[in-house]
């Protein structure tokens, strides 16, 4: 514990010089070393404001402690020994979150995230549940006051959904969103089955960060970009204007398709954005199976073929296997209350981190 303490004292000290820093008539002069200043001060925030909590617990221990030590009356060293509780649980819930703010952070963390979600085993039943999915992330996205937009979706005839592909742009969305790739599964009995047995489908969901041109070099020579008229509803331009746009990137075979907007261009740049996110993510998998023990520590690998979540109609139920956690509550977590259950993936990833550093020291 001493080592963590030591660490953030000196952190503070950096926050401290970098306030300095900015007031300097030479660096307000420089907008940007004074942004660089300034990005360096905010990644610090958060730890330094938790660190300064935890030493004003620690005085407030001290300052108590000595209390009892002078002698008190019955009544008062009662109040102060609860009081004294009180404030070793804050101390040592606060020393948890600083040793959380410590483990090395996910570069992607701050990152707008690219969500596909694909209708598996199931036929029309996997595809409605797809659609809620979607719908589900969509009314979590509102709660948090992030911005929501189709890139390409690829509707059935009832309401469901073989294929969607939409951006979610909002702080931290990668950092919340991230647990939910993987397959998704629903048992419960289908509108469709007059004998009223219950059904097993699946839904896969890839969360991907959504990343700048300059994070993925792309060789225009390596696209092959086709155009064709969108499908589906519309109006005239939609189904006689060729604005849907097709993108093969050869070296990999991956085809990306966009035919939401009514523009060309727009098209085009959505599944560009498309493509750069699945290449960054070969990459980014690449040099995670470098690191397999700390992968295997950490809740789940992210795999698309890993089953993550349950969602059980009959016995209102929704179970993330991961971690073990059961929650009965479906209608509100397909209404986008998953907060709970986000919360409790980030806290034990962040255990399983803090075991494995703590093995690795």
């Amino acid at each position: 514990m001493s080592n963590i303490i030591e660490k953030i004292a000196t952190i503070e000290e950096r926050y401290d010089e970098l306030t300095e820093q900015m007031t300097k008539p030479e660096v307000i002069a420089d907008p940007a070393e004074l942004q660089r200043y300034a990005k360096e001060q905010a990644g610090l925030e958060e730890l330094v404001g938790k660190y300064r909590e935890y030493k004003a617990a620690t005085k407030s221990i001290d300052e108590t402690r000595k209390m009892l030590d002078d002698g008190l009356d019955e009544e008062l060293q009662e109040l102060a020994k609860d009081e004294l509780v009180e404030l070793r649980d804050r101390q040592a819930k606060l020393l948890e979150e600083i040793t959380a703010l410590l483990l090395p952070k996910d570069p992607n963390d701050a990152r707008d995230v690219i969500v596909e979600i694909r209708a598996g085993a199931g036929g029309e039943e996997a595809a409605l549940f797809a659609s809620e999915l979607f719908r589900m992330y969509s009314r979590y996205a509102e709660r948090q006051r992030w911005h929501v937009e189709v890139m390409d979706s690829n509707p059935t005839g009832i309401g469901g959904l073989k294929e969607i592909i939409f951006e979610i742009k909002g702080r931290g969305a990668y950092s919340r969103l991230k647990y939910e790739s993987g397959v998704h599964r629903v048992q419960r009995v289908p509108l469709t089955e007059a004998s009223g047995r219950i059904h097993t489908s699946t839904a896969t969901v890839a969360v991907l960060p959504e990343v700048e041109e300059v994070d993925v070099q792309i060789n225009p020579d390596d696209l092959k970009i086709d155009t064709f008229c969108s499908g589906g509803a519309g109006g005239q331009n939609v189904n006689k204007v060729s604005t849907a746009v097709r993108i093969t990137h050869m070296p990999t075979g991956m085809v990306v398709t966009c035919q939401d907007e009514r523009s060309q261009l727009k098209n085009k740049t959505k599944a560009l954005a498309v493509l750069r996110a699945r290449l960054y993510d070969v990459e980014q998998r690449k040099r995670d199976e470098e690191v397999t023990q700390a992968r295997r520590s950490q809740v789940g690998t992210g795999d698309r073929s890993e089953k993550i979540r349950t969602y059980n109609f009959p016995q209102d139920r929704v179970t993330d296997h991961r971690i073990g956690l059961t929650v009965h509550r479906i209608p509100s977590i397909l209404d986008g209350d998953i907060d709970d259950v986000i919360n409790a993936l980030i806290t034990a990833d962040q255990a399983a981190r803090r075991a494995v550093a703590a093995a690795a020291s």
